[in-house]
């Protein structure tokens, strides 16, 4: 098999790869119509999120077997129309849901001791203790909103928490030790905290706003370290004045660009200029499953799973929820 790399990755992948008989080329530069032009010489590609992989660029893939993205969403792809071509489809959940188990859990904490107001507090010279009371996440009850490979990661670091963890999925029969799967009316009348572990889909875009955000019976502390579409960012910060919502945790924002490696350009909207000031609302920049094990890791679930596909010369679907 010939081999198209467009993003680059972990050296293993292309080393390993190669040892096994691929063949392998690169190409981190051109525009997407300068891909196209030579796809078609191509038995399978491996991208991140450097562009839409949509159906034009199938058409023109004539020879592909495979698209192999390094992650575990798979939303720039259009996975329907691969599918109906017969193009396997793979991608590498099992590679970062450590790294976003223990993200998601740093959020979480942080929020719960008030680690950002104290240390913007002590940068100014303040000693507020009282102040900065904080919650023991032993007394709470977590939700988790999606439970695949990422949402069961978080609720396994829970497990060092004398905390009750929910979960709530739209696939049947999902829960296990670390979390009791409930219906949707007891996880919003139960939960202290709402983690967010969904792909994007249509049913998920847009899934936090007003409506969804008031049917909680509790006032509750938000994680988003799934995609940032799923929460409408307004209604968030309408939640956040009101004390509906206690703090928010964000590793992904309404805002990105669709290939995560960029931000938003031009004049920003004023809801999130509110929470870059926010002392309750912690942001990183999509680094949830961003750590220097899951490099490794993504890239070698990646190169095992087309050592597979060679043998075999077929691989279901991934789950990559």
């Amino acid at each position: 098999m010939k081999i198209l790399h467009i993003d680059s990755n972990h050296p293993l992948m292309i080393a390993q790869l190669q040892e096994a008989g691929f063949e392998n080329d690169t190409d981190y530069l051109s525009s997407k119509a300068e891909i196209e032009d030579k796809i078609a010489a191509y038995d399978g590609i491996v991208i991140r999120s450097r562009f839409r992989i949509d159906k034009g660029f199938i058409d023109k893939a004539s020879r592909l077997k495979f698209i192999a993205r390094v992650g575990a969403g798979m939303e720039n792809i259009d996975t329907t129309y691969a599918q109906q071509k017969g193009i396997a489809l793979i991608s590498s959940p099992e590679g970062n849901r450590n790294a976003v188990g223990n993200h998601t859990l740093a959020l979480l904490l942080g929020l719960l001791n008030k680690l950002k107001k104290a240390d913007q507090e002590i940068a100014q010279g303040l000693w507020l203790r009282e102040e900065n009371r904080g919650y023991e996440l032993d007394s709470l009850t977590v939700g988790i909103i999606g439970y695949g490979n990422m949402g069961k990661a978080f609720a396994k670091k829970l497990r060092g928490f004398d905390c009750r963890v929910l979960c709530y999925d739209i696939k049947e029969g999902v829960g296990d030790t670390c979390a009791t799967q409930v219906p949707l009316e007891v996880f919003q009348k139960e939960v202290d905290v709402v983690s967010l572990h969904t792909p994007e889909t249509p049913l998920t875009l847009g899934m936090v706003n007003t409506t969804f955000i008031e049917g909680f019976a509790k006032n509750f502390w938000l994680i988003n370290t799934a995609r940032g579409k799923s929460v409408i960012t307004e209604d968030l910060v309408s939640a956040l004045q009101k004390g509906k919502i206690l703090g928010a945790g964000l590793d992904v924002l309404e805002y990105e660009q669709s290939s995560f490696e960029n931000f938003f350009k031009g004049t920003l909207p004023e809801a999130f200029s509110y929470l870059t000031h926010a002392n309750n609302v912690i942001l990183t920049p999509h680094i949830a499953g961003w750590t220097i094990e899951s490099k490794t890791l993504l890239s070698q679930v990646i190169v095992d799973k087309i050592k597979a596909l060679g043998h075999t010369h077929s691989l279901p679907t991934d789950d990559n929820a």
